[in-house]
């Protein structure tokens, strides 16, 4: 009994030394697995951050009997994040489901994902080893696998670009008075019911209130005088010739005492013989038997004496013309041009602030472009919504000068106001871009798609929402070729740096939040221009101090964190 207890003693005691000794073989061989990890170093995209480790294990390293449970952890100051999924291998000798490693070696490949947060942008990347044999376990040593986070991504700029509706304030509106004098067949004397006539009776009255307006200015006066189609070109001629005579001694004679027609070129006298024009609009505009025909004559020859020729071979038509069309061909027109001048800038202000009832909605919304007070803005476009209340453009521009201010949910409230009314393209980009401003990155894509036709503006919001996909090659692709910002991150983290480069170099004026000065500094760091980078630095620290702080702990400048000129920038 004795000797029998002795031998389970021996071994027991032995298979405790070799699950022992198998363990801490391999944990003394661990630095054979090679690890290889992409991206070497981390970086956010999409809001996550994401790795992806290839282990390799050599020949004679893995204890048949021994579980391996290997964790991906990021480390930080302040704390730690591993991620959800650790990856499990096993020995052949191990009864599980685990990824078996044979005496000959063997591999796993491995990705997760975890969110990313601000506090990562300066952390390592540590595999944690756990190795298990039986009722026996060890913790290797962990292995830096790589350095993050790489955060640029995150830069992105996601302004509302909210599009104001536009006023329709036209300060000179153009009028015109016309007035016919019509003349017996073949006479050119203007007959006495011709000045009796209530056409002529109101262009005098026209002239006399013009006159009188100060706000009116006479631009010009057209007389065109014709002859009706009918009778040789002979006779027309001459005879539309005088009865522009006879007009254009009429109409001066009404502008005898008025300066502004003694300007040169203030009198224009035109004549047309035949009036083949007004002949087919009388026709067109008529009742008249054989009208059809009568057009497709005219359509078919341009010769006037052909034409007339097959109009008057149509007896009971051209009966019809000689007393219902013609006579109303024989004519001198009379048209008075004259410049309606609207209110001064400064008249408008000054009436927007005082008696703002007094203007037109025009005028109203006109008067919020003439002032960079962002708050009197806000007070003429409320005004105008107050005075106009169904008015889309004042509820949207409210909206618009609301976001500017930074009261996004203010401004929503306007532009669903104006959606109310009607819900355009403008709207939808707009609600786009509160919606992208709030983070609703699924509520902005929603109203930039819904859009009838992709603009410029909601282009721009299709490429942000993009970035934060991590689909960079659209993101470029819908910002375009006009240089910004955005575009010049999309093109970094794609990888076309020098492209970048070329971008922000064109930008014609840079952001004071110094975002894309930053920009160039890391597009410097990735392009190994030292010089380039500390330009840019000192440029974005210059318009922000904050970015000394931000460069401090940012990877992107990780070569540099021991240089002195990047030192003394960021202390």
């Amino acid at each position: 009994m004795k000797k029998f207890r002795s031998y389970f003693i021996l071994i027991l005691a032995a298979t405790v030394m070799t699950s022992c000794s198998g363990l801490n073989k391999m944990k003394k061989n661990s630095n054979l697995v090679k690890y290889e990890v992409t991206p070497k170093v981390l970086q956010t995209d999409a809001g996550v951050v994401t790795v992806t480790i290839k282990g390799t294990f050599p020949e004679k390293y893995f204890d048949k009997k021994t579980t391996v449970t290997l964790t991906p952890v990021l480390t930080y100051a302040g704390g730690e994040t591993a991620f959800d999924k650790v990856q499990v291998v096993q020995g052949e000798s191990v009864q599980a489901n685990n990824k078996v490693i044979t005496s000959s070696g063997g591999d796993f490949t491995y990705t997760a994902s975890v969110p990313y947060t601000d506090a990562m942008k300066l952390s390592e990347l540590n595999l944690r080893i756990k190795a298990v044999r039986g009722n026996k376990n060890l913790d290797f040593e962990p292995v830096k696998l790589a350095d993050g986070v790489i955060a640029t991504a995150t830069l992105v700029e996601k302004h509302g670009r909210a599009v104001i509706m536009k006023d329709n304030f036209v300060r000179i509106l153009p009028e015109t008075q016309v007035a016919d004098i019509n003349y017996p067949i073949n006479r050119s004397e203007i007959l006495s019911k011709e000045l009796k006539a209530e056409d002529i009776a109101l262009l005098k009255a026209y002239i006399k209130a013009v006159t009188a307006d100060p706000n009116k200015q006479f631009k010009s006066t057209v007389v065109s005088s014709y002859a009706s189609p009918d009778g040789s070109m002979k006779i027309n001629e001459p005879l539309s010739e005088k009865r522009g005579v006879v007009a254009d001694k009429f109409i001066k004679k009404e502008f005898g005492k008025i300066e502004a027609a003694k300007a040169a070129n203030f009198f224009d006298s035109k004549t047309t013989p035949e009036d083949w024009d007004g002949f087919k609009t009388e026709v067109e505009n008529s009742s008249i038997q054989d009208k059809d025909l009568i057009l497709r004559v005219l359509s078919m020859y341009s010769d006037p004496d052909v034409r007339e020729k097959e109009i008057k071979n149509m007896a009971a038509a051209f009966e019809t013309l000689k007393t219902d069309i013609l006579p109303r061909l024989r004519r001198s027109k009379m048209m008075i041009n004259v410049d309606k001048i609207g209110r001064t800038d400064d008249q408008i202000l000054a009436t927007m602030k005082s008696d703002p009832k007094a203007l037109s909605l025009e005028e109203m919304l006109y008067a919020a472009t003439l002032t960079k007070d962002v708050n009197e803005q806000l007070s003429f476009y409320q005004t105008t919504a107050q005075n106009f209340p169904k008015c889309i453009r004042a509820h949207n521009n409210i909206g618009v000068t609301l976001m500017s201010l930074g009261k996004v949910d203010e401004a929503v409230v306007e532009f669903e106001a104006a959606k109310t009314i009607q819900n355009n393209d403008v709207v939808k980009n707009n609600l786009g871009f509160a919606a992208l401003v709030k983070g609703d990155i699924a509520k902005a894509d929603g109203y930039f798609t819904s859009m009838t036709a992709a603009t410029p503006e909601s282009k721009w919001g299709q490429g942000v929402i993009a970035i934060t996909k991590g689909e960079y090659d659209k993101a470029v692709n819908l910002f375009g070729t006009e240089p910004c910002f955005n575009l010049a991150l999309a093109q970094v983290l794609k990888g076309d740096v020098n492209k970048a480069k070329a971008t922000l170099d064109g930008m014609k004026e840079l952001c004071k939040c110094g975002k894309p000065s930053y920009l160039k500094a890391v597009v410097g760091a990735r392009l190994d221009d030292k010089n380039y980078m500390i330009a840019g630095l000192k440029e974005a620290i210059a318009f922000k101090a904050d970015w000394k702080a931000y460069a401090k702990t940012d990877i992107e400048f990780g070569k540099y964190f021991n240089d002195d000129t990047f030192k003394s920038i960021v202390q």
